[in-house]
């Protein structure tokens, strides 16, 4: 398996060339891997992502720039605060049973503003107006939840919401539940710090090294 040119056939293999990616993006080493015209040419006629990249829409989450990755190598599905609805779920799925990702990755990143708000909105009891408010809303459990562990701080909000989000994809999803029982597929939360550019594992299911706790 080349960093460069990875062939991936499992979770952990498709987890090692995040993480190398991201190493090489902190220290400013990018190698901008797949970004020329052969591998523009190479792709055009069909797909095979490594990874289903399912993030948070933040402008600063770029998923092809923090990992250091080209075209043809993320499924990239974004909503603010990672929120997932039947669109999400399907895309996700299309990722795993159709295109062969055999690793899915919820990312989320400190500061959220989506759960800032499910925060603001639980403290003031108030929601935004609109689709903004419905989103909040989809938020508060995860705010919820973390308060009622003793959390009291954003950063340990949004790692109380990237754990239920990873959980609730397996939940709701049959075929990402299949998938990660025969261990062909993994599910990883991880965590993007905006100043220093690191990601973290926060949970996971199927066959990739355990979070550090």
């Amino acid at each position: 398996m080349s960093e460069l040119d990875p062939t991936v056939s499992t979770p952990a293999e498709a987890l090692a060339v995040l993480q190398e990616g991201n190493a090489r993006f902190v220290r400013g080493e990018r190698l901008h891997p797949n970004q020329d015209a052969d591998r523009r040419s190479a792709v055009a006629p069909r797909q095979q992502p490594f990874a289903v990249l399912f993030g948070c829409s933040d402008s600063r989450l770029a998923a092809e720039i923090i990992f250091d990755r080209g075209l043809g190598d993320l499924f990239v599905v974004r909503t603010a605060g990672h929120v997932a609805g039947p669109e999400v779920l399907g895309s996700i799925e299309y990722g795993v049973g159709v295109l062969g990702a055999p690793l899915v990755v919820v990312l989320g990143h400190d500061a959220c503003g989506a759960v800032t708000a499910a925060s603001e909105a639980d403290r003031d009891g108030s929601a935004p107006a609109g689709y903004i408010g419905d989103l909040v809303e989809r938020v508060m459990p995860s705010v919820l939840s973390a308060r009622a562990a003793g959390h009291t701080d954003i950063d340990a909000f949004v790692h109380t919401h990237i754990r239920r989000t990873v959980d609730s994809l397996v939940g709701r999803s049959v075929l990402l539940a299949t998938e990660v029982a025969a261990r062909r597929c993994a599910v990883v939360g991880l965590s993007y710090q905006l100043a220093g550019g690191t990601v973290s594992v926060v949970n996971s299911h199927g066959p990739v090294p355990a979070a550090s706790r």
